[in-house]
């Protein structure tokens, strides 16, 4: 299993502030943003309303490229989605843009080449705290993602496993009070 450090930038606390304060903030970002980032980011909210309602998080996905925009998630990330009745079809395809890096705490990347993207695109102000997404699954065997795209529907249905994971052990670092936490090394 993976060690981690604190990360005192992005708190619990941070989390549950007042209502006139700005929420703790996750953005999910995978290349299109039509398979993996839109879904993760359904399973993360309907896991956060579940497991934590208490905590106020905003939730958003986007991708790096250019290639969807305006398009809704892809129709099998739909379909696998509504299967364990979270529903994904309100969700549109839209590109990081540098604002991203300020309005959102935790940005989370679906593999090593977005979240190299997102660095590269990173202003060097920004507040974001960038890490890929399965750094929070329990045991994983892998960081990544992998994109379900270009294959059957056994794709999307992982993507949905690994997305539950990693949702619920984000959720359980930030109950337990422990913030975000970063890996060492």
């Amino acid at each position: 299993m993976r060690e981690f450090r604190s990360a005192p930038a992005i708190t619990c606390e941070a989390m549950t502030r007042e209502p006139d304060v700005e929420k703790f903030s996750v953005l999910f970002v995978c290349l299109g943003n039509i398979c993996r980032s839109p879904t993760a980011a359904g399973v993360f909210r309907q896991v956060a309303a579940e497991e934590a309602p208490q905590l106020d998080i905003r939730v958003d996905s986007a991708g790096t490229s250019d290639y969807h925009i305006g398009n809704p998630p892809d129709e099998r990330s739909v379909r696998a989605a509504l299967g364990r009745g979270i529903d994904l079809r309100a969700s549109r395809a839209r590109q990081v843009t540098a604002r991203d890096f300020e309005r959102f705490d935790l940005v989370l990347a679906m593999d090593r080449r977005n979240l190299r993207d997102l660095r590269a695109l990173q202003p060097g102000a920004s507040r974001a705290e960038l890490r890929l997404f399965l750094e929070f699954a329990a045991e994983a065997e892998d960081l990544e993602v992998p994109d379900p795209y270009y294959g059957g529907p056994d794709g999307f249905e992982r993507v949905l496993d690994l997305a539950m994971r990693a949702s619920r052990g984000l959720i359980a670092q930030l109950l337990r009070g422990q913030g975000v936490e970063r890996p060492r090394g």
